[in-house]
């Protein structure tokens, strides 16, 4: 097909995206901190796990474990990649000489990386409802640290909080006043959120107690009654406390609470010490063999959910994005600008949908694989397609109002119109005469230069016969180029530029003398007609 092809397939954009390299899994860093206590959206990263094909329109349910440094959030981690890569079956939690593997989590008092960690592999279950889903792993790294500032701890748990299904809170022996601190600042986005929304806008939090020390006060396992305990309101409460209780209840779907005893002098002490099971304390196994199930079994899952509708893998992406904006600078952002971009990534994921929608549809319709369409068959399948995608993007639900989603529908259109601006050229790549167009196009050259010398030699015009010999030169180099390039796939660049040559001789040259000569051929007929009819009467 030519270089009319190549370049038709290097203009349509393409629904694959690069994963991240084949390496065993690992952790991927996605929110980096910089030495200014300023944070970075590590995007290429990130696009690498939520955009990969088979995962990219799929519902996410994102588990995150935040809270003190150094407190074992990720050897608890761990375990849950455990469980998800045995799918839960019976005796997922390994044997007693299997050692323990995931995130990093081995000794020492120095922080790692301050930001927000992502599992590279995503994990598959399917819900009760038959439904598939994707299960993201998120650790937050080095918060709550002696040289993490307030801003950097808030950032970090912000982020995860707002991005996540479930968080996990993990707390060392209680739940402290400090504790309930930390999540000031959603509440307060919560109130506005709740202004906008019927639904709340926060999911699941489970408070997870670590090194619980009261269990004859309330025993190991499920502390949800101690959790009612310290999060009720009574009079004698300071009005701010009354108040932020009052807000976290009322900003979060669910709150649970999991008192889990200590793990043992050897995992506390013994630099060691590699998550053999043989060196755990069995209390510790025991209900962590609970804990894990009443978050990952299938019928425990909770999709990420967003104003009331379901987040994709490429929705959570322009979640990140956005959220990013409003915290990478130097101070904690306000409520508000939290609202304001969840209204954005709440508008751009529904556009990135319809966006695919009408990719998908017109791929299978004119994708390049497939034969050449009459172009205005294309038209008219294309506005078809734009509507779909159109009905798509309004039927989604959308904070901020149909006035601020109004920009977000005309930017739509004006994508999809770049789409089909690049399956038109795919299109005409594969009418034969248009691949054949630009050798032909010269060639016509070449013909009409070598008659017009010849007439001019005649008569005697040499200096102009030498001109259209010229002409004839060029356009002969022209078409031994286009043929060299045809066929091995070099000079690429030169191939479109001769492409764009022969284009523009054919539209603005060709085709008009060609026009004109018809007009004028079809007015002399008509005056043949008039005289000969004249003459007969």
């Amino acid at each position: 097909m030519g270089e009319n092809n190549q370049q038709a397939t290097k203009d349509l954009p393409k629904l694959e995206t690069n994963t991240v390299e084949r390496l065993p899994p690992h952790p991927v860093c996605i929110l980096k901190s910089k030495d200014d206590h300023t944070f970075e959206l590590d995007i290429a990263a990130l696009e690498g796990i939520l955009l990969q094909k088979n995962v990219r329109d799929k519902q996410v349910v994102v588990v995150s474990v935040a809270g003190a440094f150094r407190k074992g959030k990720s050897f608890l981690l761990d375990f849950f990649l455990r469980y998800l890569q045995k799918k839960g079956a019976d005796g997922w939690i390994g044997n007693d000489e299997e050692e323990l593997t995931g995130f990093s989590w081995r000794g020492g008092a120095e922080r790692e990386t301050t930001g927000i960690l992502l599992w590279s592999e995503p994990f598959f279950s399917v819900l009760p409802s038959g439904e598939e889903v994707v299960v993201l792993i998120m650790d937050t790294q080095g918060a709550f640290d002696s040289t993490s500032t307030v801003k950097d701890c808030a950032t970090v748990f912000a982020l995860s909080t707002m991005t996540s299904s479930v968080q996990v809170y993990n707390i060392s022996s209680n739940i402290q006043e400090d504790n309930l601190q930390h999540l000031q600042l959603f509440t307060e986005y919560g109130r506005l959120a709740l202004a906008e929304s019927s639904s709340k806008p926060f999911q699941r939090l489970e408070f997870l107690v670590r090194d619980w020390s009261y269990p004859y006060e309330h025993p190991y396992g499920n502390g949800q009654s101690f959790l009612d305990k310290r999060i009720s309101i009574d009079n004698e409460q300071h009005q701010e406390l009354k108040r932020s209780r009052s807000q976290i209840t009322s900003c979060f779907e669910k709150l649970g609470c999991f008192l889990m005893p200590h793990p043992g002098k050897i995992v506390a002490s013994n630099p060691n010490f590699k998550g053999k099971l043989k060196d755990i304390d069995e209390d510790f196994i025991e209900y962590l063999s609970i804990f894990v199930p009443s978050l990952l079994a299938p019928k425990n899952l909770q999709v990420k959910c967003i104003n009331g509708s379901d987040v994709t893998c490429r929705g959570l992406l322009e979640y990140f994005k956005a959220y990013i904006k409003v915290f990478e600078g130097g101070e904690l952002p306000e409520p508000k600008s939290m609202l304001q971009a969840t209204a954005e990534a709440n508008n751009l994921a529904a556009l990135a949908a319809a966006k695919d929608q009408y990719q998908r549809d017109m791929e299978q319709l004119c994708g390049g694989d497939t034969p050449y369409l009459v172009p205005k068959e294309l038209d008219n399948r294309s506005e078809i397609y734009k509507s779909k995608a159109r009905t798509l993007f309004n039927a989604t639900r959308k904070m901020g109002g149909d006035e601020f989603s109004k920009e977000y529908e005309q930017r739509l259109i004006q994508e999809i119109n770049e789409l089909f601006d690049g399956f038109v050229k795919t299109n005409d790549s594969k009418n034969i005469f248009n691949a054949a167009r630009t050798p032909a196009v010269f060639l016509v050259i070449i013909v009409l230069s070598y008659m017009t010398s010849g007439f001019f030699i005649m008569l005697g015009l040499t200096s102009l016969a030498s001109v259209f010999n010229i002409i004839l030169g060029l356009a002969l180099l022209a078409v031994v180029a286009w043929a060299y390039i045809r066929f091995s796939g070099e000079l690429r660049e030169i191939g479109s530029q001769l492409d764009d040559i022969a284009e523009w001789i054919w539209d603005e040259v060709m085709m008009k003398v060609y026009a004109f000569a018809l007009e004028q051929g079809t007015q002399a007929v008509i005056h043949r007609q008039i005289t000969s009819s004249k003459k007969r009467e």
